[in-house]
């Protein structure tokens, strides 16, 4: 039976003829559970499953907390009784009547049938066993090849800018580890003592540095900042708690049981599953451990695979597995234990990047319900009580009666599997493990089977571990004690939590220091045209300290008297200057040359408004001056505008006037018109009437009617002239107001391109304005 790659042979589904259940090796991207009682078989589908990957070169990181995953180290293709001999256990033999041996025999030949009943033959156990490079790692123990899980904090290779979350989630599950291993209790969001840790180690991971507890431990006391969130730090944490938390972590780390925590391979999870020929499976032993001890290593490894799995290109295929066995207590749905997170964070994040998780435990309750709803395949045995079965259901979301039924039928190695993208789950035998399962493994198992495999020490002869001297730094001569300073000269140490420390390139955790000048200087400022008279005193740190003075090793820093200290550190070695430091004419000159560089480079920058005649105030920002500008050019466009105003108000009210007085005419000549026509009318009619009654004696009614059209049309020509008088004084308010208008828009306009004239102005130093208060000599760590 040889399945074609990427599908995993994990049971059958039918015996005679078999039938063999394949899975897709690419859904365990999706994570997968595994939940069967003691004796339901779980452990060996696990086996299946692993021996599957592994065949199909997926490695494999193996958390055993019972001590039974190392089995499948045991790999015995020819069947040789001689192979099977080492792992029987006597008093099974006893039980039998039968010699060791001979249980072998039987053994070997029992095992080559089952597994050729199942179409694995010797072939496809050579493969396993030939392409697979199997570690047993022990932490806090040498009976296998041991783990330095503590020894270096290595600093995460990731960009802080795009990982900073990611990166604070791994120092958070290192620090609550060690904590736990100390029995101290203190949560991460508000507790001291992880607050303190964790900001240590961050100030050390963000410049790159590799880290280890005994530094860690050693900083507590003084660590290289003042401020805690918004509290200083004695405020936040006393001196006194923190030379408490600090004598505690190192009775730790005094402790003799504590150094095989810092022993073996380094905790690097790239170098434990990839690399080489061969596939690797890395197996964690714990069953040597207490529950506190396992939750620490388990934290510490998973919260390594996380930074790991984002550091890996993304993937649609199974890239590694990681295995949980026997999982309870490390998601638990109640608690927060330090190891729930990174599995947390696995499950939602690792299938981007082709990383599975299968998580194993007796009882769905074991599981937080929000670990068991993120995985995409689901395999359950057989269970102990019908609570067990209804929380399976409910967390596979599910009130399907078949599944009810189907879980309930499952006999002994029967498995249901579920898988979330399928419509329907299947009832599978799991296969024969390939590897020799002899139940829990014995430390004296272990050693055996990394015996070859553990790193070979290097010894003197006498037993004595050979320890390699360090080679010598060429590039630095180093004096274990401080060269003499000339007489006067103020002599004060760099404290690594000074604010300005990074900025000159100093190292907060180096021992190595280099001198540099501490020079005090107070400066005038004094402009009458701009109206500035300002002093300003800070520290002129020139660091390297040269024979002359380069301005670009001149920083310009706010001295706090907390930055200098007094005392030497511990350790410290002296790089030989390239000054004479003991010379007082050395200083006397770097005096000198920092008032001339003071005179050449220094000047106080401020902003111009030429067209409002207005200068920036010290320390007032660009954005600030220009809305102070904005502001006084807006106030002048105001007073300008109202005197505009004014001058056209006279106008604007003699022409309103000048339109009331032609409106009146106007209605007093229409009122004329409409008189003239009326009497027009009715005259005309009498007079009509009149000649048709008086005969021919009567006048001229013809004649009458013209006189009185005249009348009216003259009437007309008055009111006409006088709506066109009103039409043209209507007509020059618009104009005077529409002028109006414009010429205010001219003021704001105006005005705006004067708030936005800005220019940059200097005002420099003369001599007499320059005054060197102190000089002092200050040793840098440099590394």
């Amino acid at each position: 039976m040889d399945p074609d790659r990427g599908q995993l042979y994990i049971g059958i589904e039918r015996d005679e003829p078999i039938e063999p259940l394949l899975y897709d090796s690419a859904t365990l991207t999706t994570h997968g559970v595994i939940v069967g009682m003691t004796g339901s078989g779980k452990t060996g589908l696990g086996f299946n499953i692993l021996e599957e990957s592994l065949l199909n070169r997926i490695p494999a990181l193996i958390l055993d907390p019972k001590g039974d995953m190392g089995n499948l180290l045991l790999l015995f293709p020819d069947h040789d009784p001689e192979e099977y001999e080492p792992w029987i256990d006597p008093a099974e033999a006893e039980r039998k009547g039968l010699t060791v041996a001979e249980l072998a025999t039987k053994t070997a030949a029992e095992r080559r049938d089952e597994l050729a009943d199942h179409g694995i033959d010797e072939t496809r156990l050579a493969r396993l066993r030939d392409q697979t490079d199997m570690t047993i790692y022990t932490p806090g123990s040498s009976t296998g090849v041991g783990l330095n899980v503590l020894g270096s904090m290595e600093a995460p290779d990731l960009d802080w800018a795009e990982n900073a979350e990611l990166i604070r989630d791994e120092i958070e599950a290192l620090i609550s580890s060690l904590l736990l291993l100390a029995d101290i209790d203190s949560d991460p969001i508000s507790g001291p003592e992880h607050i303190l840790l964790s900001t240590i180690v961050e100030t050390w991971w963000r410049q790159n540095k590799d880290l280890d507890l005994a530094t860690l431990v050693g900083q507590i006391p003084k660590p290289p900042f003042r401020k805690l969130g918004v509290f200083d730090l004695d405020t936040f944490f006393p001196r006194e708690k923190r030379t408490d938390l600090a004598l505690k972590l190192n009775g730790l780390l005094a402790s003799p049981a504590f150094s095989s925590w810092l022993e073996g391979e380094p905790l690097d999870i790239e170098s434990m599953i990839n690399g080489g020929d061969k596939t690797k499976c890395a197996i964690v032993y714990m069953a040597h451990l207490t529950d506190a001890e396992r939750q620490f290593v388990a934290t510490l490894i998973l919260s390594k695979l996380v930074t790991w799995i984002r550091r890996q290109p993304g993937s649609s295929e199974l890239r590694a597995l990681a295995y949980l066995d026997e999982a309870v207590g490390y998601a638990p749905p109640t608690a927060e234990p330090p190891s729930k997170k990174p599995i947390m964070t696995i499950l939602k994040q690792a299938r981007a990047f082709g990383v599975g998780m299968i998580l194993v435990t007796q009882n769905p309750v074991d599981l937080d319900h929000k670990a068991m709803s993120n995985s995409g395949t689901w395999v359950v045995g057989r269970l102990q009580t019908d609570n067990d079965k209804r929380r399976i259901l409910d967390a596979m979301e599910t009130t399907e009666t078949d599944l009810d039924t189907l879980i309930s039928d499952l006999e002994k190695r029967q498995f249901l599997l579920h898988v979330v993208k399928k419509k329907r789950p299947k009832v599978f035998k799991r296969r024969r493990a390939m590897s020799f399962r002899v139940g829990p493994l014995t430390r004296n198992q272990v050693a055996l089977l990394m015996d070859g495999k553990k790193p070979v020490r290097a010894t003197d002869g006498t037993g004595m571990d050979l320890v390699a001297e360090p080679e010598p730094d060429d590039d630095h001569q180093t004096l274990p004690v401080a060269p003499v300073v000339a007489e006067g000269v103020p002599v004060r140490y760099l404290d690594p939590a000074a604010p300005w420390a990074r900025d000159i390139g100093a190292d907060p955790t180096g021992t190595r220091f280099e001198p540099a000048a501490a020079v005090t200087v107070q400066l005038l400022y004094d402009d009458t045209r701009a109206g500035i008279h300002h002093n300003e005193t800070y520290e002129a740190v020139v660091f390297p300290l040269d024979a002359t003075v380069d301005p670009a090793d001149v920083h310009k820093v706010d001295h706090d008297e907390r930055d200098l200290t007094d005392d030497p550190p511990d350790f410290a070695s002296y790089t030989t200057p390239e000054v004479k430091l003991q010379n007082k004419s050395f200083w006397t000159g770097l005096q000198s040359d920092i008032k001339g560089h003071l005179l050449a480079n220094v000047a106080l920058d401020v902003f111009h408004n030429p067209d409002l005649g207005i200068y920036s105030r010290v320390g007032e920002t660009e954005e600030e001056f220009r809305a102070r500008c904005a502001s006084e050019a807006a106030t002048r466009a105001d007073a300008e505008m109202a005197n505009l105003t004014a001058r056209y108000k006279t106008r604007i009210e003699r022409v309103k006037d000048q339109i009331s007085t032609a409106d009146a005419r106007v209605g007093e000549l229409e009122g004329e018109v409409s008189a003239k026509k009326q009497e027009e009318v009715m005259s005309g009619a009498g007079d009509l009437l009149g000649a048709l009654l008086g005969g021919r004696k009567s006048s001229n009614p013809l004649g009458k009617a013209a006189t009185r059209r005249a009348a009216t049309r003259k009437a007309e020509a008055r009111a006409e002239a006088a709506a066109e008088r009103l039409t043209d004084k209507k007509a020059e308010l618009v104009d005077l107001e529409a002028e109006l208008a414009e010429a205010l828009a001219d003021i704001a306009a105006t005005h705006d391109a004067m708030a936005d004239n800005l220019e940059s102005t200097s005002i420099g130093l003369e001599r007499t304005d320059i005054r060197v208060a102190e000089v002092k000599l200050v040793w840098i760590p440099v590394g």
